[in-house]
């Protein structure tokens, strides 16, 4: 199916956060109103692009698969004055390597299966960004629950998730697991 759009976006080949980063551009060049493709093939960007479109006040109106590629479609919203949400909580890596072996913290990596399966703090428990919203549940609630991903994009829109489900004590880790000097493991 060809769908009409405005403008097309290569961002295949890129990983998280660069879609986003590319598509936040591209996004300031185009009319409200106007649908933009993005072409991807990094399988988080989905979830990824659905959730900063939402944080964004844009549209987010579905992906399309084609092979590897995954076409996402955005119409960009008439409010030019909107200001993108951020989560608010935010620690550094330091604090979390000094909270995370303690009783009230949970660790919670929401990077894609295979990037956390070849790097991860020890005590994270995985959830991908994309499977959030159905398994938040198998979250203990009374925590402080420290988020972590490569960067700390997909870990703020987990943040904002989990906020809006109720969570009390709820921590963006930033720079996430990219600057990460503390122990890891891998499965």
């Amino acid at each position: 199916m060809e769908l009409k759009t405005d403008l097309t976006l290569d961002a295949k080949g890129l990983a998280c956060p660069m879609p986003i980063v590319k598509t936040k551009k591209t996004m300031k060049d185009i009319e409200a109103g106007q649908v933009l493709e993005i072409q991807a093939t990094d399988k988080g960007s989905k979830a990824d692009l659905e959730a900063w479109a939402k944080s964004a006040g844009h549209q987010y109106l579905g992906t399309i698969e084609e092979g590897d590629v995954l076409k996402h479609y955005v119409r960009k919203s008439s409010g030019e004055e909107e200001q993108e949400k951020k989560h608010p909580n935010v620690v550094n890596n330091e604090d979390l390597d000094a909270l995370r072996k303690n009783d009230d913290v949970l660790v919670l990596d929401v990077r894609e299966t295979a990037e956390y399966a070849f790097e991860h703090i020890p005590e994270a428990a995985s959830i991908p960004l994309g499977e959030l919203d159905e398994r938040a549940d198998e979250l203990d609630r009374s925590k402080n629950v420290y988020i972590v991903c490569r960067t700390g994009s997909r870990s703020d829109l987990a943040a904002q998730k989990l906020t809006e489900k109720g969570f009390e004590n709820v921590y963006n880790v930033v720079p996430g697991m990219s600057g990460w000097n503390g122990e890891t493991t891998k499965l």
